[in-house]
């Protein structure tokens, strides 16, 4: 089989390479204490897009920063409490089209789509950083303080999405489960390790992970250009190398990945050069809770073939 990575059973084995930063379990307590006392002042406008089994609203909610986020939100038209799952969605995009929710609300379920703050949806970054703020989120508040990192912020919208979602009248908060790809991938990881009262979780070849391995690959373009163009501008001797990278963990996913408690269903294709599968497997090594792969071995960071049915079966589950 050819490789762009490790080996299978090395990979099983990998434990990630970019540095924990030492104070990182007081940090996320931290955050999410900020996160908790926001009052997110739920809002539920009605979309001009209905069908005849589902209601669609458009729901806001205030985040941390005061930033004021939207979601897509289809609700069945049926009685009594329900499951939901949150969706995430890949960089730089958006919450997607309302049709893309209706096989879980025609299965009886609430469908909640983020969109995340500053990127192609309708959520609102209120940045305020010192430094760059052209080339990426990874990199936006390197340079400040390490609470000003902005996926610090999104990280916390998920869960808090979650926790809106799981406070609903109509939805039974010990049935809800969170998925999506990419970035979207990541912030499944992230939502489920804030708010562990996610029941299950599928994330697909997740970002976010392990950024050094990343460097060392010599991987940091796509998705991950934006490491490159923050030593290029701001680091060019890579004097502060071990700083930046120590930094950026407190924003690593396979870190949170150890405060999950939900069942977790995994997609990952063996040939991605967009996000490495070691660090994929960087996070999912790390994961404590009951836990099974999807392995591709002649896929990239691309459609999955049939990984979507067997997410559908997988949140059945719940």
């Amino acid at each position: 089989m050819p490789l762009v990575d490790m080996s299978l059973d090395k990979l099983h084995a990998y434990q990630g390479r970019n540095p924990r930063p030492e104070d990182f379990d007081a940090y996320w307590e931290r955050a999410l204490e900020e996160m908790k006392a926001v009052d997110p002042q739920v809002e539920l406008v009605p979309s001009a897009f209905q069908v005849p089994f589902a209601e669609c609203f458009d729901l806001y909610f205030t985040g941390v920063r005061g930033a004021r986020i939207h979601a897509k939100y289809v609700r069945p038209k049926k009685e009594g409490k329900h499951p939901a799952v949150v969706q995430f969605h890949g960089y730089t995009g958006h919450a997607g089209d309302w049709s893309d929710k209706l096989v879980y609300a025609a299965l009886g379920y609430s469908v909640l789509s983020m969109d995340c703050r500053g990127q192609g949806g309708s959520s609102e970054d209120t940045g305020g950083v010192k430094g760059n703020t052209h080339h990426g989120h990874i990199i936006r508040g390197l340079n400040d303080h390490e609470d000003n990192l902005l996926f610090r912020h999104i990280f916390l919208d998920t869960a808090q999405l979650a926790g809106i979602a799981m406070g609903l009248p109509e939805v039974d908060p010990e049935r809800v489960g969170a998925y999506g790809g990419s970035q979207g991938g990541a912030l499944t990881i992230a939502c489920a390790a804030l708010e562990p009262r996610i029941k299950r979780l599928a994330p697909i070849y997740p970002f976010l992970s392990d950024y050094r391995r990343v460097w060392e690959m010599d991987l940091a373009a796509n998705a991950y250009a934006e490491l490159k163009t923050f030593f290029r501008h701001f680091d060019p001797q890579h004097k502060r190398e071990d700083e930046i990278f120590t930094r950026l963990g407190y924003i690593d996913i396979q870190y949170l990945a150890e405060r999950i408690r939900g069942e977790v269903m995994m997609g990952v294709g063996l040939m991605d050069v967009t996000c490495p599968p070691s660090t994929q497997f960087a996070a999912y090594n790390k994961i404590t809770a009951p836990k099974s792969l999807e392995i591709y071995p002649d896929f990239g960071h691309e459609g999955l073939p049939g990984f979507g049915d067997k997410t559908v079966q997988f949140m059945l589950g719940l």
